[in-house]
């Protein structure tokens, strides 16, 4: 039952994607941007919903009065599934995401980022990219106070796996000059990236304590890397102690454990 759940939420997580993005061609492009991520939101509470009815997942945000809608910050956030890309826009009134070129290119979805001006970067191009990647950022808060969304890791990283951060947020902290937001989740112990299965329970997405401007850059780079991951191995073993623990959860709780 448990793999026909998944199965079911996946296709239909597809066909919903397809659909919603057909349907508001052309009008999510004529219409203004306050508009556009209105229906953006729409699309993700879309999927929050369906994935709920159909897979039994529940929702739990933390530290959300942490959030500072008034001035531009970055919001560094752990990414292992899916999940976090939509939900993520849910509590922002203006947001943008930095992320890799190759996804302007894809069908659709490339058309709709194009319209709420993300901040595209070619990882292949090192220091040029670091330097076009801040000056759009800063183009775009300079607009008004804007929010941007950074994956530290540079992609869905398996819950358990400690992985380097990319430079790109050290060199945002120090030539921005704005808070950086830490968030915590542990979305891959339910829906990991290629898996099959997504198992019921609560995925919980904590919003951490600001990191202000002012640190030296490997200080930073430090602070960011061991609030993130102690948060999300908390997360780890509160999964694993849940009335509904995935089994992951329960695998790396216990190596953390025995590692203790």
């Amino acid at each position: 039952m448990l793999l026909f759940r998944s199965l079911l939420f996946t296709v239909l997580f597809y066909l919903s994607n397809a659909f919603q993005m057909i349907f508001w061609i052309p009008s999510f492009f004529i219409m203004p941007l306050e508009d556009a991520w209105k229906v953006a939101k729409l699309w993700g509470y879309s999927h929050l919903w369906l994935q709920n009815k159909i897979c039994g997942t529940r929702y739990e945000f933390r530290g959300v009065e942490r959030l500072d809608q008034s001035s531009n910050q970055l919001i560094a956030s752990k990414h292992q599934s899916a999940w976090e890309t939509y939900t993520m826009i849910l509590f922002f009134k203006d947001p943008s995401y930095i992320l890799k070129r190759e996804l302007m290119f894809t069908p659709l979805f490339g058309w709709f980022m194009m319209k709420v001006k993300v901040v595209p970067v070619d990882r292949g191009k090192g220091a040029i990219a670091l330097a076009s990647m801040a000056k759009n950022t800063k183009l775009y808060m300079a607009e008004r106070p804007r929010q941007v969304i950074i994956y530290p890791e540079g992609t869905r990283t398996k819950p358990g796996v400690k992985v380097r951060y990319k430079f790109g947020i050290t060199y945002l902290y120090d030539d921005l000059k704005v808070p950086i937001q830490p968030v915590a989740l542990n979305s891959g112990l339910y829906w990991g990236r290629q898996a099959l299965k997504i198992y019921p329970g609560t995925i919980i997405m904590e919003f951490l304590e600001p990191i202000q401007p002012g640190l030296s850059k490997d200080a930073f780079s430090k602070k960011l890397y061991q609030v993130i991951e102690d948060a999300s191995d908390r997360l780890i073993s509160e999964a694993a102690n849940s009335p509904l623990p995935p089994p992951l959860a329960i695998e790396l709780n216990d190596a953390m454990q025995k590692q203790a």
